[in-house]
């Protein structure tokens, strides 16, 4: 069952809300998260001007993340939004949560006349391929490069 926007409040996040967002990255990663992600995140709810950091919260718990920047002129291309990374609690998938954030994150960049939002999302993800697709994501003029350092002399 979707959750009515009365239901879901989405808003900045704010260093209190560290633990919570912790939390749901371990419970999709299976993994407890790592000083670096404690770090970024809140290094992101001091960030007032660069990115659009949401959570949604449901009966005033988290329940879900995003961490979005601005990338000013990103390799030739005009200013540009990046969603680096989203969560939503396994407990309340399916629910809108990722969809309500997505749209505010959305809305956020638009405000800011930023017309073209980009992600990255692994190939074999099929349940978040779907998902972006159902936002409105479409692939891009850009390919994802890697290099992995540790091999080059």
């Amino acid at each position: 069952m979707k959750l009515s926007e009365n239901d879901l409040s989405i808003r900045n996040w704010r260093p209190e809300d560290v633990a919570g967002i912790c939390e749901i990255s371990s419970l999709i990663t299976n993994k407890a998260v790592d000083a670096d992600f404690t770090r970024i995140v809140l290094e992101r709810a001091r960030d007032t001007g660069n990115g659009a950091h949401f959570v949604a919260e449901l009966d005033k718990k988290i329940v879900g993340f995003m961490i979005s920047f601005i990338l000013p002129f990103g390799f030739g291309a005009e200013d540009c939004a990046y969603i680096a990374t989203m969560g939503v609690h396994p407990k309340y998938m399916d629910k809108g949560i990722g969809a309500g954030m997505t749209k505010e994150v959305f809305m956020f960049y638009k405000a800011k006349g930023i017309s073209r939002v980009y992600t990255s999302v692994r190939w074999d993800s099929t349940d978040l391929l779907s998902f972006c697709k159902s936002m409105g994501f479409e692939r891009s003029d850009y390919i994802n490069l890697h290099v992995n350092i540790d091999v080059l002399e």
